[in-house]
Parts: structure tokens; sequence; C-alpha cells
């Protein structure tokens, strides 16, 4: 069986427990996590203030292919929904069907590159002018190959979500009973 692949973009003012906490756990499960950072160097800031040193710069692994793309929401959903690349890598990601996993604020960059259409999902609340069809009392919504959730609140049970959904229901269950969930 194939290593499980995760690319976990991240911009400058990323809401740093809807990365964390779903990079953890899918690391836990044995997922090969890469985190890339938008722009230029591997430092970027989250919204908090946290620093996290990416693995690479989107520049570089912006051509591979990857079970899963992972978008965190927070400010930087702005930095992800004016940079091209994104719309290009969410289409091709959608087009190969692939996994798809936007929290928060970021299934507006969903829209914006036109892989939310006839879909099921959810975003924080913030964005409801924008995605009037979202299902904002769900925490976590699958529908297809995409799996969104409203916000830092619900980061664990994303990154569990995405676990049961790359690998089974049974690897969910044995990481959330690791880490108490």
């Amino acid at each position: 069986m194939a290593q499980t692949s995760v690319l976990v973009i991240l911009a400058q003012g990323f809401e740093e427990i809807e990365a964390v906490a779903p990079i953890d756990i899918l690391r836990r499960a044995g997922a090969t996590v890469v985190t890339a950072a938008l722009s230029d160097g591997i430092h970027v800031t989250g919204r908090s203030g946290l620093t996290i040193h990416a693995d690479t710069m989107l520049a570089s692994v912006e051509g591979d292919s990857f079970q899963c793309l992972l978008l965190p929401g927070g400010p930087g959903v702005n930095r992800l929904r004016e940079d091209a690349r994104i719309g290009t890598i969410l289409r091709r990601q959608d087009e190969a069907k692939g996994w798809i996993a936007a929290i928060c604020a970021a299934p507006v960059v969903l829209k914006d590159a036109g892989v939310l259409h006839g879909r099921r999902y959810t975003a924080h609340h913030s964005v409801a002018s924008e995605l009037p069809d979202a299902l904002f009392r769900e925490r976590v919504v699958l529908d297809g190959r995409l799996i969104t959730s409203r916000g830092a609140g619900t980061a664990v049970e994303f990154g569990l979500a995405i676990v049961e959904n790359l690998y089974s229901p049974e690897k969910a269950l044995e990481v959330g009973k690791s880490i108490c969930a």
C-alpha cells in the first residue's frame, strides 16, 4: 500500500489550531504530511503569532501529486485567494479525484476555484455572505472526496475525519483514543 500523502498549504495569517491539530493527527496515523509555505521562505506566522517552520515552499511541490490537499483558515485565506496557483492546484486535485480538506474560511478558496458547486459543505459563519449554502450547524461535512469543517473548535474532529477517510474508521478511532478525543 502506498504511503498516504497530504499537502498542507500555509499562508501568512493561517489559523494555527486548524493547521497544527490536523497535521499532528495525520502524522500519528502514519501519513506523510508536507507543509508548504505559500510565499518565499519557509517560516510562516499564523494569526496568533506562532511561527511554523514549513517543510518546503509551495513553488517546490506545486506540481507534485498528493492524496489530500488541506487548507487551514484564518486571515491567511485572503492570501490563498490572491495566489492563482491555489485555484490551479485545487482544480487539478478535484479532477484527479483526490481528497480536498478545508476548514473555517478556507472553503471560500474552494468556491473561487469552482470546486464547491453542487456539493455539501460547512464553513465558519464569518463567510456566510459568500457561502450562503454552507451547512453552518454541521461541525464536519463529507461530500465525496471533500471534507470541510467550521473552525478552530472543530480542528481535532476535522483531523480525525480526514484520517477516517484516508485510512479507515478503525485508524481514526485508534488515533482518537491515543489523544483522548
